[in-house]
């Protein structure tokens, strides 16, 4: 990093580095375990409100965490890396993202490979073979969480400002950290999960 901001002043590095910024780099990537360098870093898309606004900015903290225990593969994912870039750049300029965090946890299952098999029409989801059962076990969800989950399987990013009230979305986090727990190996809990849930209370 010293070559692409050795002529940078701090605050000017900064921005390059807060969470989920878009950013394009050339590197010297040599593979030998050593240290690597980047030549050049520039702002792949600029935001304006993603990291002005606490609601946004705290939504980009928990995203990242969330993908940093998600995303375990070296090779390059293009169609997760645009699908997320479309996302966030939609959160960048719009209003109400009070969902937004709970249609992407539910998007990105989807690309790990696990998103629910919808196909049924039964009362209850079994969280672990994330399929919907007509009776209930003891990995089941409850009725009335099976359908607050259905709702936000259908849920767009353009028609979602009213769609949960603070307990609906409260009880739907729980259930997409507990239900991608059940599915990653070594997901943990995000640390700005109880920030997250006061900043949306």
């Amino acid at each position: 990093m010293r070559d692409a901001f050795g002529t940078k002043k701090s605050g000017q590095k900064n921005i390059y580095f807060r969470p989920l910024t878009l950013i394009e780099i050339v590197a010297s990537h040599k593979n030998k375990g050593t240290l690597e360098y980047f030549k050049e870093v520039a702002l792949a898309q600029p935001y304006s409100t993603l990291h002005t606004d606490i609601a946004k900015t705290t939504i980009a903290i928990f995203i990242s965490e969330v993908l940093h225990f998600c995303i375990k593969e070296e090779e390059q994912n293009l169609s997760l890396y645009k699908f997320l870039e479309t996302a966030l750049l939609w959160l960048d300029g719009n209003d109400g993202p009070a969902n937004f965090h709970l249609i992407l946890l539910m998007e990105i299952s989807k690309f790990l490979g696990f998103y629910p098999d919808g196909t049924e029409q039964h009362l209850y989801f079994e969280m672990t073979g994330g399929t919907f059962v007509p009776y209930p076990t003891s990995t089941c969800l409850t009725e009335v969480e099976t359908s607050l989950l259905r709702r936000l399987m259908v849920l767009k990013l353009n028609n979602s400002s009213n769609a949960f009230h603070v307990t609906e979305r409260q009880a739907l986090l729980k259930i997409m950290l507990d239900y991608y727990a059940l599915h990653l190996d070594g997901f943990r809990r995000p640390k700005s999960l109880d920030v997250l849930r006061e900043v949306f209370s």
